[in-house]
């Protein structure tokens, strides 16, 4: 054996013998005696650097006795000899193994009050670095090209690098985090089977050893449901979309947890992947996932309070009716009371069937305020809608009312039209994504009822893309990316057409063009009020960039942008409206925060523009 072994045992052993004789010292304490008696030595620790004073002073076994009552001179002097052993174990934490350690008993000059003093001096020496990491990962035969680049990010990725300090903190976030690692995808029941730190006393040097056992690789079987009795578990089933055959991921259990909640029919949902029932010895295995649900009640009413910076002040009530009378269909109600924009609205939704579609209808009145105008309006609308994990689509019929209030406001004016959505979403994570694209599309073609019949079609286009570039930045580990998104969306009509106002374009805001206050981008009448345009277009390219803040490498990031975005009532007359600025994000467990500073060039004024969430 390495003579460095025989160090790290014989530390270990008098680690041991220490706390065991300071344990039986301690069996002299009365109950409640400790802390309350007067102190009956003092303890001078002197040490550098702060961390091994701080933890020397919170740490040390010798200072649990500092008062306990009744502490002779003879028993001092035995916690005094074993205390070496002590702080030799406390320093191994922070990887300072060769240490230089004084313990002196200072007695009161005779005939004085004063305490005896017990002074520590320590030298913990120099710091242990890492030389070297061994990292093996071993998957079952017949597993072995399935997840290779996963098993490979281990020790591509191992946070505690060669050249890097050891300390037992950093040692045990390491494993962990292999650990966290192979079972947040295919491998569920990984395990740490071996690991080593051979730790050389005299160089300093610690060398690692780890051998991770994956397991069988998991994929999702059938979804199960246990406690489901007032509403039918089929359509939660076929809402949840659990694809079943696919490998295991900790991301897709909590999509699909996080779907099922969304219904509002349960008010706990916790789903466990039925590990105990995989058969012994395969490479390979399918089992179900248990959804253990508690059913919220037929009706729910929720009252809150918001505010924006875009609409003021918010007073809202909501109501949510899980099962109506007759129809079986779940109906979601809101009444919503702010400054701008006062609306009630109600939705009713089907239960997908067996092909994943169902059916829904929605009503809304409200008054908004849409550029210089007020309009009070009102849509109805119906049709049959299909989600799924990357794509949603959707049809229907909608019904359009708008009168905008205000000086030489236009008439008061109505649609009918027949609509169709598609929104595709290949993005690596639904609410932080940092690579992929995305794709939506809005059709609808109708005809205008009042004040008079005319033909119209409407479009809308999105796209957003996350292009990774560069290396992985040296403190972070982590990627810089470019964002790039697109809108663009037109109203083909007669010229003369009187359109309602709820289907004209406008843009500005925290989602559009920064620098620029909410929906303050449109074109002009007559009047020279503010009024939305039939053609729209939108642009912005951000760098996102990953920030070490205050230690944490993973949750912040630095973005710089700039936004170009025009409406206008035809071709020749487009004016474009640009912002730039900066901001900072959080990536928070619900999505990115991000605060963001944007100067408009043509207002010439800096807006600050905050916004939750990612959303496409």
């Amino acid at each position: 054996m390495h003579a460095a072994h025989f160090r790290v045992l014989r530390l270990w052993l008098l680690g041991w013998l220490c706390s065991l004789l300071l344990s039986g010292c301690g069996l002299l304490a009365k109950p409640g005696s400790v802390d309350n008696a007067p102190a009956n030595f003092e303890l001078e620790i002197v040490a550098q650097p702060d961390a091994v004073h701080k933890l020397l002073s919170e740490h040390l076994e010798l200072k649990r006795y500092q008062h306990l009552e009744g502490l002779r001179r003879q028993e001092l002097t035995r916690l005094i000899s074993v205390a070496d052993a002590d702080i030799r174990a406390l320093l191994a934490t922070l990887g300072y193994f060769a240490p230089t350690i004084e313990l002196h008993l200072i007695d009161p000059p005779q005939g004085s009050d004063a305490l005896r003093t017990v002074r520590i001096q320590v030298d913990p020496g120099t710091p242990t670095t890492v030389a070297s990491v061994d990292i093996q990962v071993k998957s079952p035969q017949g597993n072995n090209e399935a997840g290779r680049w996963q098993r490979q990010a281990i020790a591509n990725n191992w946070p505690l690098e060669v050249g890097m300090p050891f300390t037992q903190d950093a040692w045990a976030n390491a494993k962990a985090e292999g650990i966290r690692s192979l079972q947040a995808r295919r491998y569920p029941t990984a395990t740490l089977s071996e690991s080593r730190a051979d730790i050389d006393a005299d160089t300093h040097q610690a060398q690692l050893r780890l051998t991770y056992d994956t397991g069988a690789l998991y994929r999702f079987g059938p979804l199960v449901i246990e406690g489901a009795e007032r509403y039918n578990p089929a359509g939660i089933i076929r809402l949840a979309r659990l694809p079943v055959g696919e490998e295991y991921r900790q991301s897709t259990l909590l999509d699909v947890q996080q779907r099922i909640a969304a219904t509002g029919l349960y008010d706990s949902v916790f789903l466990t992947l039925m590990t105990d029932a995989a058969p012994e010895g395969q490479a390979e295995v399918q089992v179900p996932v248990l959804a253990q649900v508690r059913e919220a009640p037929l009706q729910k009413w929720v009252y809150g309070v918001g505010i924006s910076t875009d609409t003021g002040a918010r007073l809202s009530l909501d109501h949510t009716h899980n099962r109506v009378p007759g129809l079986g269909w779940q109906a979601r109600s809101r009444l919503q009371l702010d400054r701008e924009n006062p609306l009630v609205s109600t939705r009713l939704q089907s239960m997908p069937d067996y092909t994943g579609w169902n059916w829904f209808a929605s009503a809304e009145a409200q008054r908004a305020e849409l550029a210089d105008y007020q309009s009070n309006s009102v849509a109805i609308s119906g049709g049959r809608s299909k989600s799924s994990d990357q794509i949603d689509r959707s049809y229907f019929v909608r019904y359009d009312l708008a009168n905008p209030q205000g000086d030489h406001a236009p008439p008061k004016s109505s649609a009918l039209s027949v609509n169709y959505g598609w929104t595709g979403r290949y993005f690596n994570s639904p609410t932080n994504p940092t690579r992929g694209h995305g794709l939506a599309a809005e059709v609808g073609l109708g005809t205008t009822l009042t004040p008079e019949r005319s033909p119209f079609v409407r479009t809308l286009l999105r796209w957003q893309y996350f292009q990774p570039m560069g290396e992985r930045d040296a403190a972070t580990k982590r990627r810089a990316r470019l964002v790039w998104r697109a809108q663009g969306g037109a109203l083909l009509a007669r010229k003369s057409a009187d359109m309602p106002l709820t289907l004209l374009f406008l843009s500005g805001g925290d989602t559009t063009v920064r620098g620029y206050s909410y929906q303050s981008i449109g074109t002009h009448t007559e009047y020279d009020t503010l009024i939305g345009g039939r053609y729209m277009a939108a642009g912005s390219l951000e760098w996102q960039r990953p920030m070490l803040l205050a230690g944490n490498r993973r949750d912040w990031e630095h973005t710089v942008f700039v936004d170009v975005g025009t409406v206008a009532d035809d071709f020749t007359a487009m004016a474009l409206f640009v912002g730039a600025g900066t901001g900072i994000r959080w990536n928070s467990p619900v999505g990115p925060l991000q605060a963001d500073l944007a100067y408009g060039f043509k207002t010439q004024k800096i807006r600050l523009h905050l916004r939750l969430g990612f959303t496409f």
